[in-house]
This record gives C-alpha cells, sequence and structure tokens, in this order.
C-alpha cells in the first residue's frame, strides 16, 4: 500500500472516531426514543471499532520504502 493511500484510509478512520463521537452524544443526551437510541448507539460503537482498527493498522504498518 502506497503512503497516499495510508493517508486516505487513517483519514478514513479519523472520520469514523469523530462520527462515533456524534452519534454517542445524540443517542445518550438528545433522543428519546428507545430503538433510535439503541440503532445510534450500535452505529456509533461499530464505527468505534472500526476506527479504532483502522488507527492500529496505520499506526502499526510503518512507514513505506522509497524515493
Amino acid at each position: 500500500m502506497s503512503s497516499l493511500d495510508k493517508m486516505w484510509v487513517s483519514f478514513a478512520g479519523i472520520a469514523f472516531l469523530i462520527i462515533s463521537m456524534g452519534l454517542i452524544y445524540l443517542s445518550r443526551y438528545k433522543l428519546k426514543n428507545g430503538i433510535f437510541k439503541f440503532l445510534f448507539a450500535l452505529v456509533a460503537y461499530v464505527l468505534l471499532i472500526l476506527g479504532f482498527f483502522i488507527m492500529i493498522f496505520t499506526v502499526f504498518s510503518g512507514p513505506t520504502g522509497g524515493a
């Protein structure tokens, strides 16, 4: 994977983490309906886990060699 591809993957991971933060906030403090709270929280935690694994991949895959 090239350095540019790793950059875009890391941006996706950052976006997943930011979106999950917003969805968790909505599900805890703004929504009153139990079904919507559950669905928003479920999507938020899935995105949080995906963002975590993307960041782990980005950090531990190391730099790419080459000029």
